[in-house]
């Protein structure tokens, strides 16, 4: 939970602003299950990248972060209004489980070092994805109300807030991105 509420770990906050950008407070449910694709995905390459089961360019993951929350907040200003698909899964849903599956690499490194030598890492991972969860549900939780607030009570437009917020998310990420350039 350390890991995602640390305010010098902002990408990932950045991340979770603009995946629930366009969602209301009503929308918990849908919000929940996008947060959670994006911790199975980040578990499995978490989990992967620490035991050396795959091995990556970690100065491209660090650019492809950025890329991810870029992507994801430009998505957010491309939409018409928030269209909510009756499919059952959604595109945004997998596209939350494959951009956790990058930032999972992300972090791999650092939960390498805390394990040191210990290869049994299932109890640590457990309580590291708990932790996320949970810190990712308290971001979501303080952004949805915060978006209350200031669309329901004070008045903003949805549009305008989506404007706004994503074109912020969008501005900083793409400051990351030429900070982390790989090449």
């Amino acid at each position: 939970m350390e890991h995602i509420l640390d305010v010098r770990g902002y990408d990932h906050i950045l991340f979770v602003v603009a995946l629930t950008t366009i969602y209301q407070l009503k929308d918990w449910r849908r919000v929940f299950i996008l947060v959670t694709a994006f911790t199975i995905g980040h578990s499995i390459t978490l989990a992967l990248a620490t035991l050396h089961v795959i091995k990556f360019n970690a100065d491209l993951i660090e650019f492809l972060i950025p890329v991810t929350i870029f992507f994801t907040a430009v998505a957010n200003l491309l939409r018409k209004r928030a269209e909510h698909s009756t499919k059952k899964i959604q595109l945004n849903y997998w596209l939350a489980l494959i951009f956790g599956l990058i930032h999972g690499m992300g972090f791999s490194n650092y939960l390498r070092s805390l394990l040191g030598s210990d290869t049994t890492i299932f109890t640590q991972l457990l309580a590291f994805n708990v932790g996320l969860e949970m810190g990712q549900i308290i971001i979501v939780l303080s952004f949805m109300v915060l978006s209350f607030l200031f669309v329901d009570i004070i008045g903003i437009s949805k549009r305008d807030w989506k404007l706004i917020i994503s074109s912020g998310v969008a501005a900083i990420a793409t400051t990351l991105m030429i900070e982390t350039k790989f090449w």
